[in-house]
């Protein structure tokens, strides 16, 4: 279901926080008196999720279960459904997969939802003061404030901020030999450092973000060929493209394009933990 008076803001990090942090955004969405599900789409970002309202659950094991807030989104291989009613909103730090772990000195994993103890879940009290008094702006300059804090503590590896460089700007689609040369280090040590940040092999980040490319191109030009487009974001052919998207989103390119032109997606509409693309 698509929640009603959806209010969605982004705010770019600090520049000392450029490398680590993609944004920090925003979202007060309704949805209305039933307990409702709202599905959150893979992409090829950590998030790091408080929440405010009337709670967010997730189904283990059929039943329903309360999450932390704090708590942390990884990176997907399926959708994951979120069930939530009435007035929720969520102030989240939206990371690059190969800096959160070490950002907050956690193992990596590759869970898709974390449920973790860290000081950071300190800042709820304050933060949900904040929101109470609809001080959002004041609420973003403490998260700012702390992540900067935090992260001038953090070890800084510029092997993975150059390999984390490459594979965005190359959209997912460069072999792991190409990567390894812009962060200048052999395949092996790639391989074992992006394991060791993020749980997930430099393959799995490039497919996610091959795909959230692929994805946010639908969403904006639902009509556009879809040949073409497995060509242009790296895929073999559109077999290629079809069998990746449908890996990860449950469904084929064709149907996600026919279902965003008919529900008229766009920008932050869509429902991946309403996050809007870049």
């Amino acid at each position: 279901m698509k929640p009603k008076n959806t209010l969605h803001k982004e705010f770019d990090p600090p520049e000392a926080l450029e490398n680590t942090i993609k944004c920090f955004w925003y979202n007060d969405s309704d949805f209305g008196d039933l307990e409702t599900g709202f599905e959150v789409i893979p992409d090829g970002y950590v998030e790091i999720i408080f929440h405010f309202g009337n709670g967010c659950k997730i189904l283990s094991h059929g039943e329903l279960t309360d999450l932390p807030s704090p708590f942390l989104v990884g990176l997907l291989n399926h959708p994951v459904y979120f069930y939530t009613s009435g007035r929720l909103q969520i102030l989240a730090i939206r990371c690059f997969p190969w800096t959160v772990f070490d950002l907050l000195r956690l193992k990596a994993g590759k869970e898709g939802i974390h449920i973790f103890e860290h000081s950071v879940a300190e800042l709820h009290p304050y933060l949900a003061v904040r929101i109470e008094e609809k001080k959002i702006n004041e609420a973003i300059g403490f998260l700012k404030d702390y992540f900067t804090g935090i992260c001038s503590d953090a070890a800084s590896d510029t092997l993975l901020y150059k390999a984390g460089t490459a594979i965005r700007k190359g959209g997912g689609s460069l072999p792991v030999t190409r990567i390894a040369d812009s962060a200048h280090a052999t395949v092996r040590t790639l391989e074992r450092k992006f394991k060791q940040s993020s749980g997930h092999t430099v393959k799995d980040v490039s497919g996610l973000i091959r795909f959230e490319k692929v994805r946010n191109h639908l969403w904006t030009y639902p009509d556009c060929n879809l040949a073409e487009l497995a060509l242009e974001a790296g895929y073999t052919d559109q077999a290629h493209l079809s069998k990746e998207f449908k890996r990860y989103c449950g469904t084929t390119p064709g149907k996600f394009a026919r279902k965003a032109k008919n529900d008229n997606i766009s920008g932050h509409d869509f429902v991946a933990f309403l996050q809007s693309p870049e």
